[in-house]
């Protein structure tokens, strides 16, 4: 593991990804040794642990705008996910491993034990989301506290899938289609898609929301194509083996022990289900719910109120 403020441009194994600007001014960098590779983390600030984890088809930058409100009052962990980013493209096994969530919510385990936490909070969004509600199903006693934000369970989404939620989230099943049509595809035009993915989700319907900077992030690790096979892996375990895990846990009635926050986007993805607070309700007990006017992208679209509302809730 190598820590200390390392310039953004310093990366391993020969990937391309230079000029990038520094976000995340006086945090740490960390390059940290897993069972699947290298995890890229940033790390900052006091307090409690707190992990954080980003979506599709962006990284660790996401939080940059939160990052320093919450650092005031938690120690944080900014990680990549497996094949995102800055971290490890380890190759995938048949059943899609280890982009399976249960398997990125284990290598997230390792990389906090490195750091020297055991128990932590967690914040996650979209895909990292799923990361974070598999891991407290998984491993119940190592979170404090849980926050996901606009999502609903895997189960949830496929079992509630209709006409009007596939129109929305037509990349779950078109990333999932087996290798390699959407890799394929996606390779055409990388940094066309991502613009207009994004665009799609934010509630002004453009990229405004997003910093430059950012964006030269998210456009950079989508230019690569074995990070975008490595996400194409993330969704097919999705529809796959992670659905499985979902359904197997729904049957037995296992739910979430520790208090839960769910957070989304007032024009979000979870606002066009039958309703995710009474979606979470099914998974945890211990679950409140919160609304923030943004689409999809609350950290970047909306991060005093975001930031606010993590620190209520962690802070509880």
């Amino acid at each position: 593991m190598i820590a200390g403020a390392l310039p953004a441009t310093i990366m391993p194994d020969n990937m391309q990804m230079t000029d990038l600007a520094d976000l995340f001014p006086g945090f740490a960098v960390h390059w940290i040794d897993t069972s699947i590779g290298k995890i890229f983390a940033r790390g900052g600030g006091k307090g409690p642990p707190l992990l954080l984890l980003h979506g599709y088809p962006q990284t660790n930058v996401i939080w940059h705008r939160v990052a320093p409100m919450l650092a005031q009052h938690f120690s944080l962990v900014i990680a990549d996910l497996p094949g995102y980013g800055w971290s490890a493209v380890p190759e995938a096994d048949a059943s899609h491993a280890p982009y399976d969530k249960r398997s990125m919510a284990k290598v997230m385990i390792e990389v906090m034990e490195k750091l020297g936490h055991a128990r932590f909070n967690l914040a996650g969004h979209d895909r990292g989301g799923r990361v974070a509600y598999r891991l407290a199903l998984d491993n119940p006693g190592r979170l404090i506290r849980l926050a996901v934000l606009d999502i609903v369970p895997t189960y949830d989404m496929w079992h509630g899938m209709d006409r009007k939620s596939a129109f929305k989230v037509w990349h779950w099943p078109f990333l999932a289609q087996a290798a390699p049509l959407p890799e394929m595809l996606l390779s055409k035009a990388p940094v066309e898609y991502l613009e207009w993915k994004m665009a799609s989700l934010a509630k002004s319907k453009d990229l405004s929301p997003f910093d430059p900077r950012a964006l030269d992030h998210y456009r950079a690790f989508i230019s690569d194509p074995l990070r975008i096979h490595a996400t194409c892996e993330d969704y097919r375990a999705g529809w796959s083996t992670d659905l499985a895990h979902d359904e197997a846990d729904r049957a037995a009635g296992k739910k979430i022990t520790c208090p839960v926050l769910a957070l989304w986007g007032a024009a979000g993805i979870p606002s066009e289900t039958s309703g995710p607070l009474a979606a979470w309700k099914q998974w945890a007990d211990g679950v409140r719910g919160i609304t923030v006017d943004c689409g999809h992208y609350p950290c970047e679209e909306n991060p005093q109120v975001t930031a606010k509302a993590l620190l209520e809730f962690f802070n509880g």
